[in-house]
């Protein structure tokens, strides 16, 4: 039977220097003075621009980021055993604005953390195991680490997860997604009106990644731009956005 990884709630966090890239400068901390006073969620991962963290794990977080704050989370920080500049160009290519990513390039943190792992079958060498956990004033108050089980599970250390444990009746924000087109005028209004109401949204642009006007047809059954959506459901185009959040006022 494969050994369980030790759940270390309770614990101090390691006290570990890490540096990072701030802009075109270098900057570090101590992660026992970054971690002292606050309620701060870090979820840890195999390595950046990897599969499941840029489709799933990273996005989400960034995506619930306000939600968090809202309900008395600090900061998110994604961690991983990568060197500084990979992290910050790993989160630039996300737009994860709303998270701080910190290079835990040596491992030490990790190790400490007693989630080191051999990846040299990968050509990866040492990395994280995939967990995240929620630390109050330094101290692990809650662990959600993955099953030590062959390849990269992802079952419990997601974002929702995490917001379940932090407020189970937080209310969480809608999914919208919006199809546009370059030189599209409607587009642009109403990815302003969802700015102006403050909500995030996924924008699906035409003539980009093979999306074609046939693609727009066959998931939305219109062939106009933009077409919005909101938690599964068609709101329309730019008029029909802007009744739709005006009688959410």
């Amino acid at each position: 039977m494969t050994e369980e990884f030790a759940n270390r709630e309770g614990q101090k966090v390691p006290d570990v220097s890490l540096r990072y890239r701030d802009g075109d400068d270098w900057a570090q901390c101590s992660t026992g003075d970054f971690f002292a006073g606050r309620k701060v969620i870090v979820f840890s991962l195999p390595g950046a621009f990897t599969p499941t963290c840029s489709s799933t794990h990273v996005p989400r977080f960034n995506e619930l980021a306000d939600t968090f704050k809202a309900n008395g989370i600090d900061e998110i920080v994604c961690m991983s055993v990568n060197d500084p500049f990979v992290m910050q160009s790993w989160q630039q290519d996300q737009g994860a604005d709303k998270l701080r990513f910190l290079p835990d390039g040596n491992g030490a943190f990790t190790e400490g953390m007693g989630m080191l792992v051999d990846k040299q079958d990968l050509n990866f060498g040492k990395r994280s195991w995939r967990y995240s956990m929620l630390v109050n004033d330094g101290t692990i108050e809650k662990m959600f680490i993955e099953p030590n089980v062959p390849g990269d599970p992802f079952e419990v250390s997601d974002a929702d997860t995490m917001l379940s444990y932090v407020n189970a009746d937080a209310k969480l924000p809608p999914a919208i997604s919006l199809f546009s087109k370059p030189g599209c005028g409607h587009c642009t209004r109403a990815k302003q009106a969802l700015a102006d109401a403050g909500m995030a949204f996924e924008e699906i642009r035409l003539g980009g990644d093979q999306l074609s006007l046939a693609t727009l047809t066959a998931v939305t059954g219109e062939q106009t731009t933009p077409q919005v959506f909101v938690d599964g459901q068609r709101i329309g185009g730019a008029d029909q956005l802007e009744a739709w959040l005006s009688q959410r006022q």
